[in-house]
């Protein structure tokens, strides 16, 4: 978390307008344009990851669909795999989060302003109904980000169980699924140093619903899983000597 504090350090000058640019955002989420609130965001990330001294090496972006209302299916390392998707991704996406991530201030700002939807884990019910609210969102043009663990893996550079059900709202709007591999995210906040680091975001080719339209969800979630971790496998430990 030390990185964090570097962050915030070397951007103080910047921190009372950040703070209320946020709020702002949040409190007026359903009035502004999404280009605008993400713009907001994808700066003042580019400025926050230089100042952490963090290096985003990203590949792929030509695989993105040429049409918005698609869902990246990223790994998930840590916190900082958002930082590293809002960055890259020059596009407005929403994102899923578990309840609890309202009950920090700051956290739930980005999830207003980012057109977040919650789910309960506990309630079956409610989380079927989320996913339909995003496939409902995905059908309308909006893209999604979706972390299929359902939370960030305890190995280093190793995936978890793909969800099967985070697939339902690919398979009930139809829309192109991009695998998206992460790698090294886990050093940026999850561990106490402030080394320059160089993180991996790989944007791989989409599925599009004629190449899963056959496929059960577990079958989809399979599939993207195996394509994430042999990106990964390929990849891993190619900033060795940056990231020591």
């Amino acid at each position: 978390m030390k990185r964090i504090w570097l962050m915030i350090i070397k951007l103080f000058y910047l921190v009372p307008y950040y703070f209320c640019r946020l709020n702002y955002i949040a409190k007026h989420a359903e009035e502004l344009p999404e280009e605008e609130k993400y713009e907001f965001y994808h700066k003042a990330v580019i400025k926050a990851n230089k100042a952490g001294r963090i290096t985003v090496d990203c590949h792929g972006l030509e695989n993105l669909p040429k049409e918005n209302g698609y869902i990246l299916f990223p790994n998930h390392q840590g916190l900082f795999d958002g930082l590293i998707l809002l960055e890259t991704h020059e596009r407005p996406f929403g994102t899923t989060h578990k309840k609890e991530i309202d009950d920090h201030y700051f956290l739930k700002r980005f999830r207003l302003g980012l057109g977040g939807i919650l789910i309960d884990r506990e309630d079956v019910r409610q989380a079927m109904k989320a996913i339909g609210e995003v496939a409902k969102q995905v059908q309308q043009g909006r893209n999604f980000a979706l972390f299929a663990e359902g939370t960030r893996t305890k190995n280093p550079n190793k995936i978890g169980e793909f969800k099967a059900g985070s697939f339902k709202a690919a398979t009930k709007s139809k829309c192109p699924i991009v695998p998206v591999a992460i790698i090294d995210s886990y050093k940026a906040f999850d561990t106490n140093s402030t080394k320059r680091l160089t993180v991996q975001v790989h944007y791989l080719k989409p599925l599009y619903y004629e190449d899963y339209k056959d496929m059960k969800a577990a079958e989809i979630a399979k599939t993207v899983a195996e394509r994430i971790e042999k990106t990964i496998e390929e990849n891993e430990g190619r900033f060795a000597d940056v990231n020591p």
